[in-house]
């Protein structure tokens, strides 16, 4: 139909599988999955004040199930689905529907232009028919609603109610030309979206603006091509629209798996979005500081309903994330120089690190503590099988990285002296991990829980040279461990857990899989440190990692690189840091130099 024509759409076409892989747009709550002979619409809403508890939207039944493409006499099509960022095109017996995005909240389905029709069950409480569609409403504490409308002649249009709650349509029509189509909203506004668009330049728009989302990203090495153009597919087609608490356009860390913001995953993400649109980098971190607390913390999480910022499992603590907005920010900065973001944030970032002090160093030592494993980002790794509060190496790690950001974007907004104090506490920070976590014997820092060490290894016990602080001598001793390939330098590094330590589980979340947000930091650090050779490695090998499986996952194996099925799918910092150590890799190979 369109005549608009990209090579990166080409380039990704299939890539969305359907089955596992929704087709869902920029803003979209809408995902469209393939089941057989049918497609099923799963939103990506969490509806707390229904369930009662964060995660059963995973379960939750599809809100349109059972929608299949008909005859002229109602009897089902199959289709062979060609997907492309922007559309999907089912080729039947009868011709090809195409199906896609109108705006967030709307669908468009194309009839070929002979009989034919479509059938589906609704999950809401009522329904009628018009003489242009229908439409459907769930009322009570979440309301949704569906209006379905077509511009083709109607010959047949029913609803039957088989139960209570669950609605099935048949829609029958005698399409006369090509471009004829049926329109769907599905929204929680009381008012529809019932105008059809001409078909063609709707398919033309959604081309086009799935293209300009690509073309604005810098070119990456050829090898690397597909994969980064389908971490750019993820990075577009998991932001969700504003609503209530989600205060902003912002990226969830899975559609599927996770809906909502979390924190550490906004400020990961933003470092990709740095790249092709400076206020959708911004505000990935504006949505947590929006809801930041009068005491300066931040929360955990954000989704429509509330935020996370207190829970009673597995300890009942205050539950936040690690302290990476000031690194974030001024990583944001060195792309945009955007002084006036900096002016707008600082002071919030200076209650955050506050906060961390007051309220998180129980014994006044300067080290601050985890006081709920979930704070930490890493809910289930050993580090807290002995129990909380734990003072961690990668904590005191974050805050002295953040200090010394505090003190770069001081320097920038003119506050000398402020960025001198600011210096200063991050040298300090480093030399309190220095005097009381490292052990000159082990050559790590450990974790200490009532003052005893927690005796685990893992990559977060090697942190510390992440700031770029340490003396030589020391560096030279984590970095031993690192290479170590008994310890984390595996087929596929850095694994969560040292390979050779019992508690080591590669398939165990934190307990022992690679995580591409790990391997950055640890690149970054590496590059601190003067190892640009190791650090270049490091990357060369996480960019492979990511390349070998064609979906981007949570985690992947340390021995085998291979995805581990409870691994989320479509994970948006994997996605995001993929992109920017692709773009690392090609400015290093134009300039014969490592990024700045």
């Amino acid at each position: 139909m369109s005549s608009f024509r990209s090579d990166i759409l080409e380039l990704l076409k299939d890539r969305i599988d359907l089955h596992r892989i929704p087709f869902s747009d920029r803003g979209a709550r809408l995902m469209v999955f393939r089941s057989d002979d049918h497609f099923r619409l799963r939103l990506a809403e969490r509806w707390f004040k229904l369930d009662g508890q964060l995660s059963t939207y995973r379960q939750r039944p599809p809100i349109v199930d059972g929608w299949r493409l008909t005859d002229g006499q109602g009897a089902p099509l199959a289709f062979r689905a060609i997907s492309y960022p922007h559309r999907i095109d089912c080729l039947t017996d009868v011709g090809v529907f195409t199906l896609t995005f109108a705006d967030p909240e709307t669908l468009l389905l194309t009839f070929p232009a002979r009989p034919c029709g479509v059938t589906f069950e609704a999950r809401l409480d009522r329904a009628r028919t018009d003489r242009r569609g229908g439409t459907l409403r769930l009322t009570g504490d979440i309301r949704r609603n569906i209006a379905y409308t077509t511009n083709a002649p109607i010959v047949r249009n029913e609803v039957a109610s088989p139960e209570a709650g669950r609605h099935a349509v048949r829609l029958q029509v005698a399409p006369q030309q090509e471009g004829e189509a049926l329109l769907l909203n599905i929204t929680p506004r009381l008012g529809f979206n019932r105008y059809l668009p001409p078909a063609e330049e709707a398919l033309e728009a959604a081309a086009r603006r799935w293209h300009a989302w690509f073309a604005a990203a810098p070119e990456v090495e050829p090898a690397l091509r597909q994969q980064y153009y389908y971490a750019w597919w993820i990075m577009r087609s998991g932001l969700i629209s504003t609503r209530f608490y989600t205060t902003r356009e912002a990226m969830t860390p899975s559609k599927i798996h996770y809906v909502g913001v979390w924190q550490w995953d906004a400020f990961f993400h933003a470092l990709a979005y740095r790249h092709v649109d400076h206020r959708l980098a911004h505000d990935q971190l504006r949505i947590l500081l929006d809801h930041q607390r009068d005491d300066g913390m931040i929360p955990d999480a954000v989704h429509d309903e509330g935020t996370v910022t207190h829970l009673t499992f597995p300890v009942e603590a205050d539950v936040t994330k690690p302290p990476l907005l000031a690194w974030a920010a001024w990583k944001l900065h060195q792309v945009d120089g955007d002084v006036q973001f900096l002016n707008e944030i600082y002071e919030p970032i200076v209650r955050w690190n506050r906060w961390w002090f007051e309220k998180n160093d129980a014994d006044g030592d300067g080290l601050c503590e985890y006081v709920h494993p979930f704070s930490s980002g890493l809910d289930d790794s050993p580090l807290w099988d002995d129990g909380m509060p734990v003072t961690a190496p990668d904590l005191n790690t974050y805050l002295s990285l953040s200090q010394e950001a505090l003190a770069n974007i001081a320097e920038v907004l003119g506050e000398r002296e402020a960025a001198a104090e600011w210096r200063q506490r991050a040298a300090v920070q480093a030399q309190r991990m220095i005097e009381r976590l490292w052990d000159p014997q082990a050559g790590l820092f450990w974790a200490l829980h009532s003052g005893r060490r927690v005796e685990v290894r893992t990559p977060f016990n090697l942190y510390p040279l992440i700031t770029g602080r340490m003396p030589a001598a020391i560096v030279d001793r984590l970095v031993a461990h690192l290479t170590n390939e008994q310890e984390f330098w595996t087929p596929f590094p850095v694994p969560t857990v040292a390979r050779d330590d019992p508690r080591f589980d590669p398939q165990r979340m934190w307990r022992g899989p690679t995580w591409v947000n790990n391997n950055y930091l640890l690149i970054e650090g590496l590059e601190r440190c003067g190892h640009m050779a190791l650090a270049g490695e490091l990357r060369r090998r996480t960019l492979d990692m990511v390349c070998g499986e064609r979906d981007i996952y949570e985690y992947y194996h340390p021995l085998t690189g291979a995805c581990d099925p409870e691994a989320a799918s479509l994970f948006g910092w994997s996605a995001a840091l993929f992109i920017d150590l692709a773009i690392q890799a090609a400015r290093e190979a134009q300039s014969g130099k490592p990024p700045a």
